[in-house]
């Protein structure tokens, strides 16, 4: 029996691959969390095998809490997932411990794949992973420039270096909570930031805010 947590902030997500999970002979999730402290809480808890992580998470994010895990039980695989199939971001949770690194677009064979690779002490990268770090060694790439971002990114931006909750930020502009936390992601990835003060130290030296 696999032992399976599953560490991420959408709920619908969560609940879709719980339920993708729970049909596959073998596997039990013993855990879920909505951000990378909780993982870390259920991971003392609970005996675990694997834990499917989210990188970019509130409170703790995916890279800190896989660190976290790891030393309290080197024994625990962690298996990143993340939207991103970007270099830095499969670099960062590789280099915290994790095991293995799929995309959320990932169908259910290849994630069945990724976590028997993993129940048997072996690492596992998606096949979309694989061909970005090949290319990324097959060529210099140059220095990215910072994605343009959207006018609703921008704004998201502001309130965010001005202090203001994922709750006030979506009274301010009439979004919900989810799409404020979706912005956050995305703004995260596209200044190549993996937490808040981080986003707004990059956005200051790319002159993005004042």
């Amino acid at each position: 029996m696999t032992r399976v947590v599953i560490a991420d902030d959408h709920q619908m997500f969560v609940d879709g691959l719980k339920s993708m999970l729970e049909e596959i002979e073998g596997i039990e999730v013993v855990g879920q969390a909505s951000n990378g402290k909780e993982a870390v809480d259920i991971c003392s808890k609970e005996e675990t095998d694997v834990v499917i992580m989210d990188i970019s998470m509130p409170v703790m994010d995916g890279i800190e809490a896989t660190k976290a895990i790891l030393k309290m039980n080197p024994a625990i695989k962690v298996l990143g997932l993340s939207m991103f199939n970007d270099r830095n971001f499969i670099a960062d949770i590789l280099k915290s411990g994790a095991s293995g690194y799929i995309l959320k677009n990932t169908g259910k064979e290849e994630l069945i794949a990724a976590l028997s690779s993993l129940k048997s002490n072996d690492s596992y990268l998606g096949r979309e992973v694989r061909n970005t770090l090949l290319n990324s060694f097959m060529k210099k790439e140059p220095a990215q420039a910072v994605e343009k971002l959207s006018d609703r990114e921008l704004e998201v931006l502001e309130s965010i270096a001005s202090g203001l909750t994922t709750h006030e930020i979506g009274k301010k502009l009439f979004i919900s909570k989810n799409t404020v936390e979706t912005h956050r992601k995305n703004l995260l990835y596209k200044l190549s930031a993996r937490n808040t003060a981080e986003l707004i130290t990059n956005a200051y030296k790319k002159r993005l805010i004042q």
